[in-house]
């Protein structure tokens, strides 16, 4: 570009089934520079190499162009494995190559290096990781007396009380809690309400146990 700079930018690529190489992450831009520094960043590691960290991944970077004619600079293979070995104190370097300019030049030695300062592959545990590791869940149901809900006997309110047994409370209390009490060791589960008027005094109490004991 101008000055010599350029706005360069990576693309990952895995294979795909039919041979042909997938995109699966593309970096910022960084302008006017021939020294860029990439954001970190997180992709999923079945997008990346189909969990497989000794699979091959592309990489190739490009000048951008605003035109979309982004300008091919070089690419490299490398894997997951492979860029594990890269730490703080001992970054890994991997030649960025541009085969035409390869062919065609002698004394060609690459067309830039791509520096890997850390790689990392850390877990996200899912809801049943935690169970099967023993985790336990304790069930506490929360309802809302306050005015703000309408009268009981109003058939809009969601304290309404339906003569055929249930209201919109009941029905979100008793879909969750089907599941979670297979969860709860105890099978106990704490109902507390806030904003009622209790006796005997019937003043607004901001929280208690729906068992009027205070």
């Amino acid at each position: 570009d101008l000055f010599g700079k350029s706005d360069p930018f990576l693309e990952f690529y895995k294979p795909g089934d039919d041979g042909k190489w997938m995109l699966v992450h593309r970096t910022e831009v960084i302008k006017y520079t021939l020294d860029p520094v990439w954001k970190p960043f997180t992709v999923p590691l079945v997008s990346l190499c189909d969990g497989d960290v000794e699979k091959l991944i592309k990489v190739m970077c490009y000048d951008y162009d605003s035109d979309g004619g982004h300008d091919f600079i070089g690419e490299l293979q490398t894997s997951v494995a492979r860029m594990c070995e890269a730490q703080d104190a001992f970054p890994l370097e991997l030649e960025c190559i541009n085969p035409k300019k390869q062919k065609k030049k002698k004394n060609y030695k690459n067309s830039g290096i791509i520096i890997v300062k850390s790689c990392k592959i850390t877990r996200d545990f899912s809801f049943l990781d935690y169970i099967l590791g023993g985790c336990q869940l304790m069930f506490t149901v929360g309802i809302d007396f306050t005015a703000s809900n309408g009268n009981p006997q109003d058939p809009s309110s969601l304290h309404y009380i339906n003569p055929m047994g249930t209201n919109e409370y009941l029905s979100a209390i008793w879909a969750v809690g089907q599941i979670i009490q297979d969860y709860d060791s105890d099978k106990m589960f704490p109902a507390l309400g806030f904003g009622a008027q209790l006796p005997p005094d019937w003043k607004v109490k901001c929280c208690g146990h729906c068992t009027f004991e205070m």
